[in-house]
C-alpha cells in the first residue's frame, strides 16, 4: 500500500453501485452519535434512501424521531437492510422502487407518503448519478440528459408536488457536491447538474421563504459510497479522497449529521445556503 491509498481497490460495472458488495463496508452511523428528539413527529422522503449518504441519514432521522420514506431505484437488498436498521432502532420507515426521472413516480411517492402518515415535513434530494469521460466530443448526449433527468428533473419534479402538503416550518435539503464548486474534468455532466442543484437550491429558498418553508443543501466532498466503485476504476478508487486536505474519503456518517441540522429546528434561521463536508477543500461558495 502506497501512501496515496486509501482504500482497497474494487469496481462494480453496474450502477447504481450496491452497498453489500463494498469493502469496508461505509459506516453509516458512529458509535458516538447522540440523538436528541430533534425530529420528533416529523415526515420525511429520501431519495437514494437505500444506501450512502441516503441510507447515513435515514437511520440517524429515525433515530431523532422521524419516519421515513426511502426512495431507491432497484437496490433491493440494501433498501431491505436500510428498513432493518430503521426498525431496529424504533423507527418507522417504508421503502418505494422506481424511476425518479418518471413523473408518475414521484407522484406515486408523495401519494404513498401522505396515504401512510398523512404529512409531509422535510423533503431529502439526495438522488444522483454520474459517468466519467475525458473528453466532451465523446460524451453520449443520451447520456447527458440521462445524467440531468435523474440529479435534477426529478428534484424539480419531486419537490413540486411535495410542496402542496409542506407546511410552514418545512425543510428541503438537496445533495449538491464540491465539484460544482472546483469542476471536475472526468465528470461534465455530473458537475453540470450539481451546478444547476446549487441555483436551484438558492433560488427556491427565495421563492419560498414567505410560506416558511426552507431550503438547503448539503455539498460532499469525496465520500465512501456504492456510487464510487460503480463509476470509477478499480485503480482510482485505491486512491479515493487523497487529494483532500484530510487525505482520505469521508464516510456517510459523517455527513448524515448536517441533514439532521439543516432539517431541524436548529436551523431555522437558515435558508438558501450549502454546509460543506468535504475533507476541509475551501470552496467559498
Amino acid at each position: 500500500m502506497d501512501d496515496k491509498q486509501t482504500l482497497p481497490a474494487q469496481h462494480q460495472d453496474r450502477q447504481p453501485g450496491l452497498e453489500h458488495d463494498m469493502h469496508p463496508q461505509p459506516t453509516y452511523l458512529s458509535t458516538d452519535y447522540r440523538a436528541a428528539n430533534k425530529l420528533a413527529g416529523k415526515v420525511a422522503i429520501i431519495t437514494g434512501g437505500d444506501s450512502g449518504i441516503g441510507r447515513a441519514v435515514a437511520v440517524h432521522f429515525a433515530l431523532e424521531g422521524a419516519h421515513v420514506a426511502l426512495v431507491y431505484l432497484d437496490e433491493n437488498e440494501d433498501a431491505q437492510k436500510t428498513l432493518s436498521e430503521i426498525t431496529k432502532h424504533g423507527g418507522q420507515a417504508i421503502a418505494l422502487a422506481g424511476d425518479i426521472a418518471q413523473e408518475g413516480f414521484c407522484k406515486c411517492v408523495v401519494d404513498a407518503v401522505i396515504a401512510k402518515w398523512g404529512r409531509l415535513d422535510i423533503l431529502v434530494n439526495n438522488a444522483g448519478e454520474q459517468h466519467p469521460e475525458s473528453n466532451l466530443e465523446d460524451m453520449d448526449e443520451q447520456q447527458w440528459e440521462k445524467t440531468f433527468r435523474t440529479n435534477i428533473f426529478a428534484m424539480f419534479q419531486l419537490t413540486k408536488l411535495a410542496l402542496a402538503h409542506m407546511q410552514a416550518g418545512a425543510s428541503i435539503i438537496n445533495t449538491s457536491s464540491v465539484t460544482a464548486y472546483k469542476g471536475n474534468p472526468m465528470l461534465l455532466d455530473y458537475s453540470s447538474t450539481k451546478g444547476a442543484i446549487t441555483s436551484f437550491t438558492r433560488s427556491l429558498s427565495t421563492n419560498l421563504a414567505a410560506k416558511g418553508i426552507r431550503v438547503n443543501g448539503v455539498a460532499p466532498g469525496p465520500i465512501w459510497t456504492p456510487l464510487i466503485p460503480s463509476t470509477f476504476s478499480a485503480e482510482k478508487v485505491a486512491t479515493f479522497g487523497a487529494d483532500t486536505p484530510m487525505g482520505r474519503p469521508g464516510q456517510p456518517s459523517e455527513v448524515a449529521p448536517a441533514f439532521v441540522y439543516l432539517a431541524s429546528n436548529d436551523a431555522s434561521y437558515m435558508t438558501g445556503q450549502m454546509l460543506h463536508v468535504n475533507g476541509g477543500s475551501v470552496v467559498n461558495g
